[in-house]
């Protein structure tokens, strides 16, 4: 078989035609009503679908500050693997879907416009966008079916075409009449709970109306022979490309938009067919709230809208109903949901005119990220080996800009003993003995507008594109191409006026830099102590040692064999390491013994790598054995002899292996870790003179 049979086999298999039937399904109103009947969830409402396809995914419980929040995985964006994933927001989207619980209740949410409110780039459209996705990818599924009709047989009785679909894609259940629904609800929700109640509200739209009232005269009144002869119900697929159940709205131009884009125009073609503007027929109900009508309406920078749009949402929102041009109120059931900026919003709340509209608003929140785990997260979805692969992202570059961004948003405590950085590593999850989860949740609450403003992650996207683009490092991009391409971005940024605000950002970019210096420090430290047998050699000395002051005893020399006192300025240059002071040191040694008496009992052998703090210690204490040794600062001269250029090599390789680096930035990085010691050897040197 060619290679383009087997293709078109794949596009044409048997599962693929299947589900194209599934999805076509037609049938008639009987059929649909036992339908009804044995799945009331075919029926439901805007809300109820939206918040069952977000539910549907799954959920994540965790405790954040003592507090139970929930991760829905819908928001992981799973439909597209992650394209649209949402990050570090679990709290606010948690909110926003108890607004769809409670309206799918009924509790009142339902006739609220939903307002995503927040800074730019805090993903209030990305948001929307996985909603609108997930609700269209829910309707193709057998769990999220819903179903609309069509009117057909009509050129025979009617002046218009043989078949005509519902403009709005009302539920079939509209076309019981209103006298007799109360008793259609009653055999319906016969041994059902109240959870899975139908309902059934809102009449049918003009245009069916007209049809409907036309019929029923033809058929004296016999409503089951007209709705056998001439309806036909069909399966619905929502789908913002073909216009049905999905709308957008955005602000244009005054001159070239009127709010017939929102409920229909009339067709004036057919004016003349039909002899007045007034007539459905002669209307095409195609409007944003119209075809968006059992699904979601988005409406991009809602507060931009003239005023003239505005009225329009009051009753929308409210009553379900919306005033084509004409026509009496015809009704509606989507989601309406809106996203707006602070300037806006501040706008709106200081207009004593839009006071209805404020009533009708229930505005949720969607600020910038404020924990720095979460915010590298966006960074490394749009750069990573597989987008950017020809050129080396150097480790903690990304980091670094998101932790200037993470700091940009974050208001300053007002603990006098906490800095603007602890309290960023504290929001990350990096308690200290000084700082306990108590007090995170202290902090917070004082900063009640925290993320709100700041750096938005655009920029830092742009800017990080921009040093991959300029590919200053020849192949390899480091955090201080990326940290001077935000600085340098900074004088002509459009969003950033005030001259103070620029000089507090600069500042910060220099406590960054800062914290990269500590950073490489360590992991250079790290790879140069990083001989496991080394390290632990000098463990073994150092209990040997430890066990000796304890129990007052002494220690043999290995080399002369004899019996000398334990070496206390191994000791103490192994405890300093880690901050332990003099008047401290026996009750830290005692911990040890005590440590290793323990594993003993429950037959353990002590190891190193189990004891954290006693590890870290081993490692700054055989560094600073071993930069003599190597002589890093040497590197700074461009002087090196054989013997230490093969050991630069070792933790070359090992800062390769281990943590990431590229040949180009591993010697970035030991140039510039080689030059901080040199400087740092040098103050030494002038202080003592």
């Amino acid at each position: 078989m060619s290679s383009a049979n087997k293709i078109l086999e794949i596009v044409n298999s048997s599962d693929f035609n299947k589900q194209y039937a599934e999805l076509n399904w037609t049938g008639t109103f009987s059929q649909y009503l036992e339908m009804v009947l044995q799945n009331s969830a075919i029926a439901r409402t805007a809300f109820q679908r939206m918040y069952d396809m977000i539910s549907s995914y799954g959920t994540q419980a965790f405790v954040e500050y003592k507090k139970e929040i929930m991760h829905y995985n819908f928001f992981d964006d799973p439909i597209e693997n992650g394209k649209d994933a949402i990050f570090g927001l679990d709290l606010y989207l948690m909110k926003l879907v108890n607004v769809f619980k409670a309206g799918a209740m009924q509790y009142g949410p339902e006739k609220r416009i939903l307002l995503l409110h927040g800074p730019v780039g805090s993903s209030k459209s990305t948001i929307v966008r996985l909603l609108k996705k997930g609700i269209e990818a829910y309707s193709k599924k057998p769990e999220g079916a819903l179903y609309s009709y069509s009117w057909k047989n009509l050129s025979q009785i009617l002046k218009m075409e043989d078949c005509m679909p519902c403009p709005i894609h009302e539920d079939p259940l509209h076309l019981i009449p209103f006298e007799r629904r109360a008793e259609v609800l009653k055999e319906l929700n016969k041994k059902r709970d109240r959870q899975h109640w139908i309902f059934i509200e809102g009449d049918i739209c003009p245009a069916c109306r007209y049809v409907f009232r036309e019929l029923m005269k033809h058929y004296k009144g016999d409503w089951q022979k007209m709705v056998d002869t001439h309806i036909e119900i069909k399966r619905m697929l929502l789908s913002e490309k073909d216009r049905i159940g999905i709308g957008t709205f955005q602000p244009k131009d005054e001159k070239n938009q009127d709010s017939t884009e929102l409920t229909g125009d009339i067709n004036y073609r057919k004016i003349a067919e039909y002899g007045s503007d007034s007539d459905p027929r002669a209307f095409n109900f195609d409007g944003e709230f119209n075809i968006a009508n059992r699904g979601i309406i988005e409406f991009i920078e809602v507060l931009k809208l003239d005023v003239a749009f505005l009225y329009d949402l009051l009753t929308a929102s409210q009553e379900h109903k919306i005033k084509p041009k004409k026509f009496a109120q015809t009704d509606i059931d989507e989601v309406i949901i809106g996203h707006t900026n602070e300037p806006e919003y501040k706008k709106l709340q200081n207009n004593e005119f839009m006071e209805a509209l404020r009533d009708r608003t229930m505005k949720i929140d969607i600020p910038y990220i404020t924990k720095l785990k979460h915010e590298i997260r966006i960074y490394e979805k749009d750069f990573n080996s597989t987008t950017v692969p020809h050129i080396h992202i150097a480790p903690h570059t990304l980091e670094m800009a998101a932790m200037w961004a993470v700091l940009t948003r974050l208001e300053e405590p007002k603990k006098a003993n906490l800095t603007l950085l602890q309290k960023l590593r504290l929001y990350d999850g990096k308690t200290t003995q000084h700082f306990t989860e108590d007090n995170v949740k202290e902090l917070r609450k004082e900063a009640m507008r925290e993320g709100m403003e700041g750096i938005s992650p655009r920029y830092i996207q742009d800017k990080i594109s921009n040093s991959l683009v300029m590919n200053r490092g020849e192949g390899c991009v480091n955090p201080f191409i990326v940290l001077n391409e935000l600085e340098s971005g900074l004088k002509g940024h459009s969003l950033i006026n005030d001259e103070e605000k620029k000089k507090q950002w600069k500042e910060l970019l220099a406590v960054v830099k800062r914290e990269y210096e500590d950073v490489v420090k360590h992991e250079v430290q790290r790879a140069i102590s990083a001989d496991e047998s080394a390290i632990g050699k000098l463990c073994g000395n150092y209990i040997d040692n430890v066990k000796a002051f304890i129990q007052r005893e002494k220690v043999r020399n290995p080399f002369t064999g004899a019996d000398e006192e334990p070496d206390e300025r191994l000791m103490r240059s192994i405890e300093e390491k880690i901050d332990i002071p003099e008047n401290r040191k026996e009750d830290f040694r005692r911990e040890i013994m005590n440590y290793i008496g323990a594993l003993a009992i429950e037959g353990k052998s002590f190891d190193f790598r189990t004891n954290e703090r006693l590890h870290k210690a081993l490692e700054l204490k055989l560094f600073e054995d071993q930069k003599d040794t190597i002589k890093l600062t040497s590197l700074v001269s461009k002087v090196v002899d054989k013997e230490t250029q093969a050991k630069i090599d070792v933790v070359k390789n090992r800062l390769i292996k281990n943590y990431g680096y590229c040949e180009i930035c591993a010697n970035d990085v030991l140039g510039f870790v080689a030059s901080v010691f040199a400087r740092g050897d040098v103050m030494k040197s002038s202080q003592a003179s």
